[in-house]
């Protein structure tokens, strides 16, 4: 669950929570083994996402149980850092 710190304007998560990212990258085959990679040791959830306009770019949606923010941070530099991501949301 997510609520609103009204002082900081920051979202206030409450941990264990389901928290998703869309990976984004030129290689559908590349994202999905990235997401299995960094996943591994997770139960997540995985669909396809969209193929942009021109084909070039497609994303990969995914969700797992986040434990603390560290958690979740650990595992956005993660899918950041893989050379096969151009963006992660």
């Amino acid at each position: 669950m997510i609520l609103y710190d009204k002082t900081r304007d920051k979202p206030r998560i409450n941990y264990p929570c389901e928290w998703g990212f869309k990976i984004i990258g030129k290689d559908k085959e590349k994202l999905k083994k990235c997401i299995d990679d960094i996943m591994a040791h997770r139960d997540y959830k995985f669909r396809e996402g969209n193929l942009s306009r021109n084909g070039k770019f497609v994303s990969m949606n995914t969700s797992c149980i986040v434990h603390s923010e560290e958690d979740r941070h650990k595992l956005f530099t993660a899918f950041s850092n893989h050379c096969d991501v151009k963006i992660v949301i």
